[in-house]
C-alpha cells in the first residue's frame, strides 16, 4: 500500500493523485469515517448493489456541472414526499 500527504486546501477539498484515480477508473468515491480515519473507497455507480438511492449525479443530470444549494433544497424536498 503507497501512502502519500495530501494538504487540503482552504476550502477543505483533497485531490487524490492522478495514478491513484486512474488505477480504479473511476470519478466516484465513497467517504466513511470508521474510528478516527477517513476511509475512501472506489465506486463504480452502475454497478452498486445498495438500497440507497443517489440524489444527484452531475454526469446523469446535469452534464458534468454541479448542482446550486436552491437544486439540491429541490431534489432533498422530492425524496421527502
Amino acid at each position: 500500500m503507497s501512502s502519500r500527504v495530501i494538504k487540503s486546501t482552504s476550502q477543505g477539498q483533497i485531490t487524490l493523485p492522478k495514478s491513484w484515480r486512474e488505477k480504479f477508473k473511476t470519478d466516484n468515491f465513497i467517504l466513511q469515517i470508521e474510528s478516527n480515519q477517513i476511509v475512501i473507497k472506489p465506486v463504480r455507480i452502475e454497478e452498486m448493489e445498495t438500497e440507497e438511492e443517489i440524489l444527484f449525479d452531475a454526469e446523469r443530470d446535469n452534464k458534468g456541472k454541479g448542482a446550486s444549494p436552491d437544486e439540491i433544497i429541490r431534489l432533498l424536498k422530492k425524496i421527502q414526499k
